[in-house]
């Protein structure tokens, strides 16, 4: 048998679920952290787990592929999942978390465990021995990153931006009203600012000609070849794409109806709950880098948040990700060397569940290489799988980050009638079929998914 000792570097979702997947296989884990000695400009909590993006962690439909992926990981006993089912806020279909309690919950759990062991220090180094599992995230620290550029080849990075929180408070209620599209979840779930086409006129001549920050030092490397990935667009970057974009895009109005004409707006703008307590609201896709003072201003120029309180304002920050095909393996493991894994964003896998997901699964074979089994492959025909394989073996000339999606899983041998939904249910059943087949030879007989 093998050295048990894992080392992850991380502890953010992909880190923490990596450690404690380990742990559960019977490994011992030493889980290294540089919170909060030294913190990066897009964190501000000394927990794990933060969520900086967002507070959604999207759709739980199993039609979906992103809520697929959750019941995948529920179903084997996900620590994010955990987790976020019991800090859940109400968000209609969707799962949205209360992030501090989120962050809590995650922190507790994974310092609690007696096998994990959390070292509070930068690692400069990937480690020359032993088995290791790097998750340190979209702003991995210079010295590590080159080391890792060095191993990997040729870096390539883009930018995501995180939205505003306003407080629900200064928010005018004689202008807002509360509603889920087309009447889904429980009906003060989402806050909607309804506007007419003069108000969207100027608000996107505003919005368009408003002043963008500066990049940051951490960013200035990476000027010349800006490039932002299209799941997290600032909100300015997607209007300047054309009139209607946005209209189609984070501003439709479609199923939501003003209470008091019964139709729809020209354009909506829609708030989600940040909190369980529902004092604080983000603003759906409006991920931005502009100025603060420029925030104020032309998202003032909302219906309903001309006096908004801004609790925290949008910012830019620098997102890293290594070339993966060719690089790794499905299991996460880098094909130069199966004692080496990666996981979270900097693998190419984009959004938070997915990060969570590659954790999990290069936990999992870390603790199966280091008890000398062999390694578990998820398969395409799950979206766990289907994300490992995509990023392991896709297109490396142009590779960028991938999301869940029923385009990357493996095609079903069969047809289904009743369309696309039809479909994706079938999707559904074959992976979580599939799921439930895997052994991972644990120690404890049941896991519980507290949702």
């Amino acid at each position: 048998m093998n050295d048990k000792r894992i080392t992850v570097i991380g502890a953010g979702l992909a880190g923490c679920e990596a450690a404690y997947q380990a742990a559960r296989l019977g490994c011992d884990v030493t889980l290294y952290e540089m919170k909060p000695h030294k913190m990066t400009p897009a964190h501000k909590s000394v927990a794990f787990a933060e969520l900086v993006c967002s507070n959604s962690l999207r759709s739980n439909e199993l039609s979906n592929a992103i809520g697929l992926l959750k019941a995948e990981l529920s179903e084997m006993g996900s620590l994010i999942m955990s987790a976020a089912y019991q800090s859940k806020v109400p968000a209609g279909s969707a799962l949205a978390v209360d992030r501090e309690l989120f962050s809590k919950i995650v922190t507790e759990a994974v310092r609690s465990n007696p096998r994990i062991t959390v070292v509070e220090a930068e690692i400069e180094k990937i480690p020359d021995s032993g088995i290791t599992v790097i998750a340190t995230g979209p702003l991995t620290s210079y010295a590590l990153s080159d080391d890792i550029k060095a191993l990997a080849g040729a870096g390539l990075h883009f930018y995501d931006a995180a939205a505003p929180i306003v407080d629900f408070a200064s928010v005018d209620m004689n202008k807002a009203f509360f509603a889920s599209r087309w009447g889904k979840g429980d009906g003060d779930d989402y806050l909607n600012c309804p506007m007419t086409k003069e108000e969207y006129d100027r608000f996107y001549e505003a919005l368009i000609t408003a002043k963008e920050a500066p990049l940051k030092e951490f960013d200035s490397e990476s000027q010349k070849d800006l490039t932002v990935f299209e799941g997290c667009m600032p909100v300015e970057v997607m209007a300047k794409r054309g009139y209607d974009t946005l209209r189609f895009g984070p501003m439709k109005p479609v199923g939501l109806p003003c209470p008091d004409t019964g139709e729809d707006a020209y354009a909506t703008v829609q708030l989600r709950k940040e909190n369980a307590e529902g004092t604080m609201f983000n603003i759906v896709g409006f991920q931005t880098h502009l100025t603060f003072p420029e925030q104020k201003r032309v998202f003032g120029m909302i219906p309903g948040l001309e006096n908004a309180e801004f609790l925290r304002y949008g910012v830019m920050h620098r997102n890293t990700y290594i070339n993966s095909p060719g690089f790794l393996l499905p299991t996460y493991a880098t094909r130069s060397n199966p004692n080496l894994f990666f996981a979270g964003q900097m693998t190419g896998v984009e959004g938070y569940i997915e990060s969570a997901s590659s954790g999990f699964v290069a936990g999992v074979n870390a603790a199966m290489t280091a008890l000398g089994k062999e390694p578990i492959d998820f398969t395409r025909e799950t979206v766990i799988g289907s994300l490992s394989h995509y990023v392991s073996s896709g297109v490396s000339t142009d590779f960028q980050p991938m999301n869940a999606n029923f385009g990357i899983i493996a095609p079903l041998e069969y047809k289904v009638k009743g369309g696309k939904k039809a479909r994706n249910e079938e999707y559904a059943r074959r992976s979580l079929e599939r799921i439930k087949k895997i052994d991972f030879n644990r120690k404890d007989e049941k896991y519980e998914n507290n949702h």
